[in-house]
């Protein structure tokens, strides 16, 4: 568990306001007097006193009668999930019937999370079978802390995305494009974008590459999609369990300034509720959220490592070359043989791989089977004891 002490908290009770100055132009040689320089409006200038941090310990109670406190991340933070299962720790603390809603999976998934939370699939066959790695692919040990933790106390994951599928077909499509059978999957309403959030997702939109099949109205469309759809989700929790409290974590920006998804929840259920982000890179200002986590940076231990480099294709997983001095390289596996499992474990694309190495560290030893093509020859199955470098 994270000490308190690592969470520095900024209270949005003030904001920051950034002032630029700078030398005046040398060829000048008379100086503007103080008289004739504009004044700043100082009684509406806010200003935040970096003297008085709060703590996680201060903010807790405020949180208290929250029905649903939002909780935002940078996916790759590890950090920021420590933070995030922090506040479901002390939330459950004052809440026995805690949820937890999640952006990482999706809605048609939802019962493999119940059977995972109950005890009745494990922790590799939950991911298989929610499909993790085909459709949020960050390293799973991120949330893994979060969801034992919901297993081991009992409190419900609501999976609060839409079908990747969906998405992307609105992102190519837009809504108007779409099939009846897909319609079918469209939340009840998706109220227009505002200005701000217009601006905010084209901000997005204008740092990948354009692509002349997908329009910036599309995109806009498949970010509202994602948003209407998380919060329909979590207002359908809400009113089906009317004693329970809810936390949600999500990335960043789904959270920021209050016009993704919490406004669209308070949209269909005025409950209480907080928003609190993890490190915000953008601008701070009124309105961005009720607090800011800042949590000391904290990395991931390494993973262990096969030491190869695989093909093309997800079909089925074959080496393309083995790392100079790597584990592949150690036992004498060669550029074109394919893995057919590990640990007895059968492996027929990278999902598998993943699946069967994500918690294996340095210095763990597997059984590596592979098959390999001779010419004119059958093929030759092999297998090897790997330590993994």
């Amino acid at each position: 568990m994270l000490k308190p002490g690592l969470f520095i908290i900024l209270a949005f009770l003030s904001a920051v306001s950034h002032a630029e100055s700078s030398l005046g132009d040398l060829m000048v040689v008379k100086r503007t007097t103080d008289a004739a320089a504009p004044a700043l409006p100082v009684e509406t200038t806010p200003v935040l006193d970096l003297g008085s941090f709060s703590t996680m310990e201060q903010i807790i109670p405020a949180l208290a009668d929250k029905r649903v406190v939002f909780v935002g991340e940078q996916h790759t933070r590890y950090d920021h999930h420590l933070a995030q299962l922090e506040v479901i720790r002390r939330l459950h603390a004052l809440h026995p019937q805690l949820a937890i809603g999640m952006e990482m999976f999706q809605q048609p998934f939802q019962r493999y999370l119940d059977d995972y939370v109950a005890g009745s699939i494990d922790e590799q066959a939950m991911l298989r079978a929610t499909e993790y790695y085909r459709r949020w692919r960050m390293d799973y040990r991120h949330y893994a802390p979060i969801l034992r933790y919901a297993r081991e106390h009992g409190l419900p994951l609501i999976a609060l995305n839409v079908p990747a599928e969906l998405t992307h077909q609105v992102a190519h499509v837009g809504l108007e494009g779409l099939d009846d059978e897909d319609r079918e999957q469209l939340p009840a309403e998706i109220a227009p974008a505002d200005a701000a959030y217009r601006q905010r997702i084209k901000t997005v939109f204008d740092y990948h590459p354009n692509d002349k099949e997908h329009s910036f109205e599309h995109f806009l469309e498949a970010q509202l999609l994602w948003d209407e759809a998380m919060a329909e989700q979590a207002a359908a929790y809400l009113g089906e369990h009317p004693d329970h409290h809810l936390v949600i974590i999500a990335g960043n920006q789904h959270i920021a300034w209050g016009s993704s998804i919490p406004q669209r929840l308070q949209r269909r259920t005025q409950v209480p509720a907080a928003s609190i982000l993890n490190s915000w890179d953008g601008p701070v200002k009124p309105g961005l959220a009720d607090y800011l986590l800042l949590p000391e940076e904290r990395l991931l231990p390494p993973v262990g490592s096969l030491g190869v480099l695989l093909g093309n294709g997800d079909e089925q997983v074959t080496i393309a070359a083995c790392a100079k001095d790597g584990a592949c390289a150690t036992v004498g596996l060669k550029a074109g043989d394919r893995i057919s499992a590990i640990d007895n474990n059968t492996i027929n694309n990278t999902t598998d791989l993943r699946l069967a190495l994500w918690n294996k560290q340095p210095g763990d030893t597997i059984s590596i089977d592979i098959v390999r093509k001779r010419l004119l020859m059958h093929d030759k199955h092999l297998s090897y004891e790997l330590t993994l470098r």
